[in-house]
């Protein structure tokens, strides 16, 4: 018997990292889904393991605290606008591409999109879950700055690329913010495109060299 349970575990395929990643953003799902109905505080890890149909075992394998359920789909969020980042052509404006390029989340993301500004919307009165909104951002702030370098001319770890990376990743903070409270009837096609012009707007402004930068004035080179 020993033997045959031995041979079954060695017989049980691995679990890929793709095989992790949607079981995290599954269990996200049920989660904010939770939040929504009971509050943050009204629901505990048993409860979103039952929902999403998995052990508490592996739940806390996956998620370091029922906090950190939301991060799967908050981090949908992030990539869409890092990966929009990432395919800014040279010789085009910041702001050109994310009116022709920036949709809020990736097109295999998409079905997800109110449970995302739902969560967004939670954040604002749980200070819990924005810590973890939070932490995100921080992460991705460093990604902001490797494509924002180049364009610069300036080392990603300079005072210059850090901070400018600071302010788009403000930016893109505060008015996913606006546009998830917004969103609380609905996330229409009108509310969408209106969060992805007003981040162009802000940009437009937040996204220029300091005068004295011998590059120019503009991150988009012209």
């Amino acid at each position: 018997m020993a033997e045959h349970r031995e041979s079954t575990r060695r017989g049980r395929p691995p679990v890929t990292e793709h095989d992790r990643r949607a079981r995290r953003l599954e269990i996200s799902r049920c989660a904010v889904q939770l939040f929504r109905e009971r509050g943050v505080a009204g629901t505990s890890g048993a409860d979103v393991a039952a929902a999403a149909g998995v052990s508490e075992r592996t739940l806390w394998r996956l998620f370091r605290t029922k906090e950190s359920c939301v991060e799967p789909l908050l981090t949908e969020s992030i990539d869409g606008f890092r990966e929009v980042l990432r395919s800014w052509p040279q010789h085009t404006e910041l702001t050109d591409h994310l009116r022709s390029a920036y949709t809020f989340l990736r097109e295999e993301s998409r079905s997800d999109t109110e449970a995302v500004l739902a969560v967004v919307r939670l954040t604002r009165a749980t200070p819990s879950l924005r810590a973890v909104w939070l932490v995100l951002q921080e992460q991705a702030e460093p990604i902001f700055a490797e494509v924002l370098a180049p364009r610069i001319g300036l080392s990603p770890e300079s005072t210059e690329v850090r901070m400018l990376a600071a302010t788009v990743n403000a930016a893109f903070r505060v008015v996913t913010d606006d546009i998830a409270l917004a969103a609380a009837t609905g996330a229409t096609a009108q509310v969408l495109d209106r969060h992805r012009d007003r981040l162009a707007e802000v940009l437009h402004g937040a996204t220029r060299f300091p005068a004295s930068h011998p590059g120019g004035d503009r991150v988009s080179p012209a």
